[in-house]
């Protein structure tokens, strides 16, 4: 029994140090470079939305009534911004599905632009516009329903803030426009009426002239 403990000991130490030099050959680096096979480069998104500041930003679902169907169809579920453009200041509506990123609505807030309050529902207000969201101008009618009454009375509040000062700077614009017109009409005025008197002191000088020559034709 003496004799064979060693041999179970030295078998034991053998297989230590092969599972060591296992690991250790594991973890040796190699130092070898596998190129990959598609390189690939980093692309810079863009969203057409880099000129223009978030006025508001809400989740919100859309539904676009069908003439022909004569029902409201939904549009999408997602969020619904409202983007000045830095350096025209035009405000435009756009709503994205909150999943694919698709546009459901796509046109500009103008001074006709009107939020009414949809019947039997205090969360959703109804307008019509001018839409581009399936890349052509079609006159739609939109509804647009929020999760809650203060949402939706903060969206249909700053729409028709924003066409009311469309509106009165039109009207800012008629009146600078008539102004102009009435300071051109003065000056017309002014200058036909120069145009006249210098026209009356040239015959009064040429008479004058006629006189003095008819005298001295007498005297001769």
């Amino acid at each position: 029994m003496a004799d064979k403990e060693p041999v179970v000991e030295r078998r034991e130490e053998e297989e230590g140090e092969g599972a060591s030099a296992a690991a250790a050959a594991e973890e040796e680096d190699t130092g070898a470079q596998v190129a990959p096979i598609v390189r690939l480069e980093e692309v810079a998104i863009t969203t057409g939305e880099e000129d223009e500041d978030v006025l508001l930003d809400m989740k919100a679902k859309l539904y676009r009534f069908d003439k022909d169907g004569n029902q409201w169809k939904e549009r999408g579920t997602g969020t619904v911004k409202l983007l000045k453009h830095k350096e025209n200041g035009k405000v435009r509506l756009v709503m994205r599905q909150a999943k694919t990123l698709k546009i459901c609505a796509n046109h500009l807030v103008i001074s006709t632009t009107k939020m009414q309050e949809h019947a039997g529902s205090d969360k959703s207000c109804v307008w019509h516009a001018v839409d581009f969201a399936d890349g052509e101008l079609k006159e739609e009618m939109f509804a647009i329903r929020f999760g809650s009454v203060e949402n939706c009375k903060k969206f249909k509040d700053l729409v028709d803030e924003i066409a009311e000062s469309l509106s009165n700077g039109e009207g800012k614009e008629n009146e600078e426009g008539s102004s102009a017109a009435g300071l051109l009409e003065k000056l017309s005025v002014s200058d036909n009426k120069s145009e006249e008197a210098t026209t009356k002191e040239e015959s009064t000088d040429a008479g004058k002239e006629t006189d003095t020559k008819l005298a001295a034709t007498s005297s001769e």
